[in-house]
């Protein structure tokens, strides 16, 4: 596990999932929200639409998104955002969209209340992952014609979305589609740091995920990381073997995949 200590001036190099460095937060969420604002103008020029998996963590970038759609006056009536997951309260109920972990309250508040109603995507192409029909997002991926783009991040456990790893060949992982999955207890110790003081018995179990078929299958794929522990993370990703047991290893196969991080992320995990 050497790949742990490269320096920053070596990070990148022979690196199997491209990585760029920025120097702060606030560079690399305006990235991704031009990168998002790009690509939008560029397929409503050409007259198509435009999908986007999008993620609840980074969030930094929405409300960047949202000035410059505002202020540019770019329409969304062809884009449909596809949100990864979202926390359930058992194996087959949403968490209450008021409650403050609701990834779909999240997106309200802080995206689709803040759009210009007159530039904003209608409520059908504002999607979340169902527990009562997980096969709905692959259906409509299809009738789409596919995944432009998919952003996120990197959890603590290599998962993209709340794909938790698991024993299983990369090749079986791969294969799996939105789906219902309980939550790892790192993954759940680490967002109860994050989103609730430490209060662990407070984070929900269960969870529903687009699944590393869905993901894997968009055109290109942008993750971005900006926290301590992302220094591990990024390394692993970008330099480790391919394997489900740190699922975004299985991006070192795709044709279109980058990691941008903060100046903090690209120093040595240790």
């Amino acid at each position: 596990m050497d790949y742990y200590r490269i320096p920053r001036n070596e990070l990148g190099a022979g690196a199997k999932i491209p990585i760029s460095i920025l120097e702060s937060a606030d560079e690399v969420f305006r990235a991704a929200a031009f990168d998002m604002i790009e690509t939008i103008e560029k397929h409503n020029a050409r007259g198509e639409r435009t999908v986007f998996i999008c993620p609840v963590g980074p969030v930094g970038h929405y409300p960047i998104f949202v000035r410059e759609v505002n202020t540019r006056r770019i329409s969304l009536s062809r884009v449909w955002f596809i949100n990864m997951d979202e926390y359930l309260a058992d194996p087959s109920t949403w968490v209450d969209l008021d409650d403050r972990l609701s990834f779909r309250g999240f997106m309200r508040r802080t995206v689709y209340d803040r759009l210009d109603p007159a530039l904003a995507m209608s409520e059908a192409q504002r999607v979340f992952p169902d527990p009562k029909d997980p096969g709905a997002i692959g259906r409509l991926i299809a009738e789409l014609g596919g995944v432009d783009a998919c952003y996120g991040g990197i959890g603590i456990t290599g998962h993209v979305a709340f794909n938790e790893p698991e024993a299983v060949s990369p090749e079986e992982f791969a294969e799996r589609r939105t789906r219902v999955l309980r939550i790892s207890p790192e993954t759940r110790a680490v967002n109860a740091v994050g989103e609730l003081g430490g209060a662990i018995e407070r984070m929900p179990e269960w969870c529903i995920t687009v699944g590393m078929k869905e993901i894997i299958a968009a055109k290109k794929i942008r993750l971005y990381c900006f926290r301590d522990w992302h220094r591990a993370a990024v390394r692993r990703a970008a330099y480790g073997d391919i394997s489900a047991c740190f699922p975004v290893t299985l991006l070192q196969n795709h044709p279109d995949a980058r990691i941008t991080v903060t100046g903090n992320v690209a120093e040595p995990a240790y």
